[in-house]
């Protein structure tokens, strides 16, 4: 299954130091993009961290979870697609959030951020 095209979606809004799944991220920043499909809202979220690709994950507006996600290896590109929501932890420094982990489809962790 291919990744979403952007093309075909309209810019709706961008979040420096975004939230991932409520909880701010540090030099996060999400790129989030809308298209009408029939009578719904299609939806992507492109993730990136100083300038480096981190994730895309995407569905539709209406829907409480992520239906697909692909995370990008700086290595080897973006991984196959994967259903649902990406697995991701916080990296913390003390009590502060510094940094997040996602992981890949082979159970990698990358991590992205300090």
């Amino acid at each position: 299954m291919p990744l979403p095209d952007l093309a075909a979606y309209a810019p709706h809004r961008t979040l420096p130091d975004a939230d991932f799944e409520g909880t701010a991220v540090p030099g996060l920043r999400a790129d989030f993009y809308r298209r009408a499909d029939g009578d719904r809202i299609a939806s992507v979220g492109r993730y990136s961290c100083q300038g480096r690709e981190v994730l895309m994950a995407w569905g539709f507006v209406d829907e409480k979870h992520c239906r697909r996600h692909a995370v990008h290896d700086p290595l080897s590109g973006w991984q196959a697609v994967v259903d649902g929501c990406p697995d991701v932890r916080f990296v913390h420094a003390g009590a502060r959030v510094v940094g997040l982990e996602v992981r890949t489809p082979a159970g990698k962790w990358m991590r992205i951020g300090n």
